[in-house]
């Protein structure tokens, strides 16, 4: 079937919000070609479990694409008239199907030597889509802090390494209360600007008390989860044929009722928490890696004004099959190791961040818990300088935003 052909009826199985979307735009897509039709309708079936930011990012494209002119849209999409596509993708229910359907088309395009010419194509696009769209002003400075080395009490090695250029490394830190004022802070700025999912506190352990302003995701919350993920994984993995690209596609068609999150309120956050544990490498098993992608898929997907990761002590390296089929009993904890692998998550996470609309106003302060030692970056603040002054967490939190 070609775009060509599009019937509204044919998306009864998306969901209600999804679906209207896309009739509402559904002469538009008849003209688009079936290169580059699954690849959006992707996107869109997901619209309903989608963060404000994404579904304002999808609702954007395809008023564009509806409003090109015919000699556009003509100029816009040659190139992906261009490439072939194999009987089999034709004739695939791409439609209900659409991430199956992207998946086998890199596969083909892979095979038949297009795939390289397909991302050219694909990263024009989007450079296209991008410069159409002019951003908004981000109401307040974005914010990110990392909390790390929970449970070590001395560390006789230099922390904060890649970041300590960018910004001022402060060595008195006062701690009492430190994590209190770190929470207090941010649950401020949520109530200043609530708008929902903008501000985040991910913990790789047992979340702290927290403002219910605030989207939490912690690895405690989700033990049963987790467990039941790896149950399930167990399982198909016993099963004849079953290889890892199998395997990948399994977990990616789970939904969060399979794994025994059938009550959760928020649909949009059990989705995302959800696809952080199934397409996320390690991070069923290691506290680290949870808090790590978490983080990244929260910047990169909800663009939150603020970001709060706090780093928990991960278990010890064991054979990948003891770690998939025993979660919990001798499990031994690497404070030590968890510091090293949160101080470098610390710098992914600034990175990530920098990323974003209003990168150069934005902050980040990354401190060594419960010790005396923070680094901070801000506008206003010293690049590749050291203080010994004496300063609580709230006040080091001010001088960071400026």
């Amino acid at each position: 079937m070609q775009p060509r052909d599009l019937k509204s009826e044919q998306f009864s199985g998306y969901p209600p919000e999804a679906r209207q979307l896309v009739a509402d735009h559904l002469d538009a897509l008849r003209e688009l070609p079936l290169s580059f039709v699954p690849g959006l309708l992707r996107e869109a079936i997901e619209y309903d479990f989608k963060f404000p930011v994404e579904r304002g990012a999808i609702e954007r494209e395809l008023k564009t694409l509806s409003e090109l002119s015919p000699e556009q849209r003509r100029e816009w999409f040659q190139s992906f008239n261009e490439f072939s596509l194999s009987p089999q993708l034709e004739r695939f229910d791409w439609v209900n199907l659409p991430a199956q359907f992207t998946e086998q088309l890199s596969a083909y395009l892979w095979s038949t030597h297009q795939l390289d010419a397909y991302r050219h194509t694909a990263s024009a696009y989007g450079v296209r889509i991008q410069s159409s769209v002019v951003p908004e002003p981000l109401p307040m400075p974005r914010l990110g802090i990392a909390v790390i080395g929970q449970g070590v009490t001395t560390y006789d090695r230099a922390l904060f390494m890649n970041l300590r250029k960018r910004g001022t490394h402060f060595n008195q830190v006062k701690p009492e209360n430190g994590l209190e004022m770190l929470l207090a802070a941010i649950a401020a700025r949520a109530q200043k600007y609530p708008q929902p999912y903008r501000h985040w506190y991910v913990d790789g352990g047992k979340e702290a008390e927290h403002s219910a302003a605030l989207t939490c995701v912690s690895y405690g919350a989700m033990e049963r989860v987790r467990e039941a993920l790896l149950k399930n994984m167990q399982a198909q993995i016993q099963q004849p044929g079953m290889g890892p690209e199998e395997l990948r596609t399994h977990l990616a068609r789970l939904t969060p009722s399979d794994l025994g999150m059938k009550d959760a309120a928020d649909q949009v956050l059990s989705r995302f928490q959800l696809k952080v544990l199934t397409e996320g490498s390690g991070t069923q098993i290691f506290s680290t890696s949870f808090a790590q992608w978490t983080a990244r898929e929260a910047l990169r997907r909800a663009e939150p004004l603020t970001l709060m990761v706090r780093f928990a002590p991960r278990q010890r390296q064991r054979p990948m099959n003891e770690l998939l089929s025993d979660t919990r009993s001798g499990v031994e904890v690497d404070p030590v190791g968890s510091l090293v692998d949160a101080d470098m998550a610390a710098y992914y996470h600034w990175i990530n961040q920098q990323r974003l609309a209003g990168y150069d106003r934005s902050a980040f302060l990354v401190w060594f818990e419960g010790q005396s030692e923070a680094l901070a970056i801000g506008p206003t603040l010293p690049r590749g300088t050291s203080s010994s002054s004496e300063v609580d967490l709230s006040h080091l939190l001010a001088l960071t935003l400026g």
